[in-house]
């Protein structure tokens, strides 16, 4: 027999039981919010330095549920490891850069890149500790070429976030990782077609991520160029589609270091090439195009898995550091861009963008992508 008090809490948990059937599953019906930039070619401590700028870029990411960028160096303490790039045009910054990522609030990182192993193996275990250590969602490089593939995950309000992460392109002998050596997971291109091998390898670890997250951000870096570096290579596009037909909710790109089009797919996003957030190089002024030092943060809301809304900020960065023998460490550092900065930044990426089917609005110093 069941007492009358019984009968009462039965009846309550079966209340219980319908409402929390009726309620939506975790994150489900709240937006992500995914910010996108730049690479961030770091090398110095730049929120060591007194910059407003960067305070506003700070309150800007703290909103985001995502806060993506491209780590272009290897990060260990100054002298401990031998560098493998000899040139110029080496990348390689002490673990406080990393400090300066996460207070301006970026959490989510690619580590493959052309410049991931500028200080060897060594350099790409190190990088990994210290990315870690800091609590970054990371994916790209491992310690062999099982875990350099394996997506990175994060947990947002809305719902997990994973991270697939490659390089293509000026991966220097000995960088790519192996079954049993560190290094970058690199997908290499022949003749503009993706290599099969890497092609399976990378579309499988989507449909793995797409399984076990609510969105997936797949990265390349690329170094397979166009004779003019400012266009998009076709082979791109159709990879990017079939990245995006596998799972992932959106494709970023950087490598050649300036904006380059936007699509949008199946109501994803395709961002070919964001250049630069941190474009910090020893290279002589007037080395590279004005466009180089310009780039724009791509503020993503996605609903239900596709893409709600879409902004665009444009960004400057200063070409000349600080006078005196601060230049070239407060080189490259970047700013909200306004007034006929704005303007330029955004028509140019306008019109790269029109030719893929994508319409921009710009108001107010704003793009507004049409969804």
């Amino acid at each position: 027999m069941v007492h009358r008090a019984d009968r009462r809490r039965f009846i309550r948990y079966g209340v219980l039981l319908a409402a929390a059937a009726c309620l939506p599953a975790a994150g489900a019906g709240r937006r992500l919010r995914f910010m996108a930039l730049g690479q961030a070619a770091i090398q110095n401590d730049l929120c060591a330095q007194a910059n407003p700028e960067l305070g506003k870029f700070s309150a800007l990411f703290s909103q985001a549920d995502i806060c993506f960028t491209d780590l272009e160096t290897a990060v260990a303490e100054p002298g401990v490891l031998e560098p493998t790039n000899k040139t110029g045009f080496l990348k390689a910054a002490p673990p406080a850069t990393l400090d300066c990522l996460r207070s301006l609030f970026f959490n989510m990182l690619a580590l493959s890149n052309n410049h991931s192993w500028d200080l060897g193996a060594q350099g790409i275990l190190a990088t990994l500790a210290e990315v870690k250590a800091r609590g970054f969602t990371y994916a790209g490089t491992g310690e062999n070429l099982a875990q350099a593939v394996l997506p990175g995950y994060r947990d947002t309000p809305a719902g997990k976030v994973a991270l697939v992460s490659m390089a293509s392109g000026a991966v220097r002998e000995g960088a790519a990782a192996t079954g049993a050596r560190a290094g970058v997971n690199e997908v290499k291109v022949n003749a503009g077609t993706v290599d099969d091998s890497d092609a399976k390898r990378i579309l499988s670890a989507i449909r793995e991520a797409a399984r076990n997250a609510a969105y997936v951000i797949c990265y390349q870096h690329n170094h397979y160029w166009e004779k003019d570096f400012r266009a998009t290579p076709p082979w791109q596009r159709h990879w990017a589609r079939l990245c995006i037909d596998a799972g992932a909710s959106a494709f970023v790109s950087h490598g050649a270091p300036l904006l380059q089009g936007i699509e949008i797919y199946r109501d994803r996003p395709v961002f070919y090439d964001l250049g630069s957030f941190i474009f910090q190089s020893k290279t002589e002024v007037g080395y590279y195009p004005p466009e180089v030092w310009e780039s724009a943060v791509a503020d993503c809301r996605f609903e239900d898995g596709r893409l709600v809304g879409l902004e665009l900020l444009p960004v400057v960065l200063n070409e000349r550091g600080d006078s005196g023998e601060s230049f070239f460490a407060t080189r490259g550092r970047p700013r909200l861009a306004h007034g006929v900065d704005a303007t330029r930044v955004l028509d140019r990426l306008r019109n790269l963008s029109l030719p893929m089917g994508t319409e921009i609005k710009i108001e107010a110093g704003v793009g507004r992508v049409a969804i």
